[in-house]
């Protein structure tokens, strides 16, 4: 424990109840547009707080802007699924292809903590195969890093979200700061379902902390992790790390959406960002800028900041920003038992198999996909059963039915395709920055995922007992778009986040997983960046700051 509190010290600067430390934030360090901060980053969300938090250790002078607000959890967040898509990302955006993917809450965000506030607090790792599915599958893109080089990361992160988990047999077997958590019905149905099925399931890896963690309380299981956890129990940047990068001199500067990033024509170098905050257009120099938006918003912003060096978009001249973004197929499947279930009355996430992740020689498609316990709460338990056709009458007779109903999600691994990208539209979006054109279609082995995962999720419910099963086809967690690689021709960034073309900019979010696995993104994204900052630390003059 002594060791996670000498990196990050955020658990014990939060007070010992809800809400966040006002003291830090009123007191918080703040620096002019006009002074040349050692760094600005561009999103509070998982790369960019950590990020944030690691230099600021360091004596970095160091500034986050993001678009949104800067959140209280005790004041801005409800036990309400209506009244919570305030935490959502609502700016417009157009979708196109052949499989064109709606965007919502289930992948954006908005505010400080980024989607992490209203994610599920699911934290998988990656697979060692993740790193090399071209060459070992024959399939997406091997990394330019391997998964050893990222593990002393994951564990570091564990730490300080906490995880909280039963050891994990897949992958990389490994443990979890904290033990699992109790299960509820759902998970209860799963484990029984697994069982029958001779399928192996396990609890976690969830970042709830499992009993008290520095001052932040246990999960009280009151379900509504989606809208944002009002006890500080589920971790988010927000409360794992910002605390901990304020009390070092950092400074978070809520409510600025930045539009443009600026290079100097001479060197090529970018040497701040274009933002606007309040109706305002501002500048803030910066000598060193780090993009941590979002697969979209990322590439988006890369591409509106054109300039004599870069007349087509910031780090496209080899026309790889804004490629290779890719969703998860995330169907998720239902199944009615005769006995009340109660499926919300715990964190969403509880009962996870990985046990059809990797490649299966045997089946027509590579690759694979996870399952998990998910728990729509009754406004998204109602899109489920509207998408069955289900209206009137029949729609309220499944809805009193809702205790009723137990429910399972899977992530399926989808593949990076060149065709799947963002580029600029004609619309402009109120501040008159470019709505980005996000396309997407599926290829066959993605097709195939998605019914080999909704056949097992069936198999799963119905051996636990279900008298009815019903799916319906969703999509999660994208990434991609500003991918890592081993040279510009093939993506963006290097193995430690760094632009190939400016030398001064680095990507730390999403957009630059080369692939994206059956896990939830998060983890990864977060141990990603604590090894570029690392990375970057290593190889930065030492000076007076």
């Amino acid at each position: 424990m002594a060791s996670v509190r000498d990196r990050n010290a955020s658990a014990w600067l939060l007070p010992a109840g809800p809400g966040g430390n006002h003291a830090l934030r009123n007191d918080m360090r703040h620096f002019e547009d006009d002074d040349e901060v050692d760094i600005v980053i561009i999103g509070c969300g998982a790369g960019g707080s950590t990020l944030l938090q690691r230099l600021a250790r360091v004596g970095w002078r160091a500034v986050a802007l993001d678009a949104g607000p800067f959140w209280d959890p005790e004041k801005d967040w409800v036990s309400d699924e209506a009244g919570s898509h305030h935490l959502y990302w609502t700016e417009p955006r157009v979708i196109s292809g052949k499989d064109p993917v709606p965007l919502g809450s289930n992948n954006s965000g908005r505010g400080v903590g980024g989607s992490m506030v209203h994610y599920a607090g699911y934290t998988p790792r990656f697979h060692p195969s993740d790193f090399r599915t071209l060459s070992q599958d024959g399939v997406g893109a091997d990394w330019p890093l391997a998964y050893h080089e990222l593990k002393p990361f994951y564990e570091d992160i564990e730490g300080e979200l906490p995880v909280a988990g039963e050891r994990w047999p897949w992958g990389d077997p490994h443990s979890y700061p904290h033990r699992p958590h109790p299960v509820s019905g759902n998970g209860e149905l799963f484990l029984r379902g697994a069982l029958a099925t001779g399928i192996t399931a396990k609890v976690g890896p969830v970042a709830i902390s499992n009993g008290r963690f520095g001052n932040r309380p246990h999960c009280i299981y009151r379900g509504f992790c989606l809208q944002g956890c009002k006890v500080n129990a589920k971790a988010s940047p927000l409360i794992t790390h910002i605390p901990d990068a304020m009390d070092h001199g950092a400074e978070v500067r809520p409510d600025s959406m930045v539009t443009r990033i600026a290079v100097d024509d001479a060197t090529g170098r970018a040497t701040g960002v274009h933002y606007f905050r309040h109706g305002q257009e501002r500048f803030q120099r910066a000598s060193m800028v780090a993009v941590a938006g979002y697969s979209i918003e990322t590439p988006r912003l890369l591409l509106n900041s054109v300039s004599k060096h870069f007349p087509d978009g910031l780090c496209n001249n080899f026309d790889q920003v804004g490629r290779y973004l890719m969703v998860q197929g995330a169907p998720q499947t239902a199944g009615r038992f005769e006995s009340e279930v109660r499926m919300w009355k715990a964190p969403p996430p509880e009962v996870s198999t990985e046990q059809f992740y990797e490649t299966d020689p045997t089946k027509p498609y590579k690759r694979g996909f996870s399952i998990q316990t998910v728990s729509p709460l009754p406004i998204t338990w109602a899109e489920h059963v509207t998408a069955q056709g289900h209206w009137g009458a029949g729609l309220r007779k499944y809805m009193s039915d809702y205790v009723h109903w137990a429910c399972l999600g899977a992530l399926c691994e989808f593949l990076p395709l060149a065709g799947n990208r963002v580029t600029l539209s004609d619309e402009k979006d109120r501040r008159g920055m470019p709505v980005a054109n996000f396309s997407y279609s599926q290829c066959e082995n993605d097709g195939q995922l998605m019914k080999a995962a909704q056949s097992a999720m069936e198999k799963i419910l119905h051996a636990a007992g279900a008298d009815e099963v019903i799916t319906i086809q969703r999509y999660a967690h994208l990434v991609g778009g500003a991918r890592m690689a081993s040279g510009e021709r093939y993506g963006v960034v290097d193995a430690d986040c760094r632009s190939f073309a400016v030398p001064n900019l680095l990507i730390t979010d999403g957009s630059v997983l080369p692939t994206q696995g059956s896990a939830n993104p998060a983890l990864t994204i977060m141990a990603l960046t604590a090894r570029a900052a690392e990375k970057l630390i290593a190889r930065t003059p030492q000076r007076s700051r």
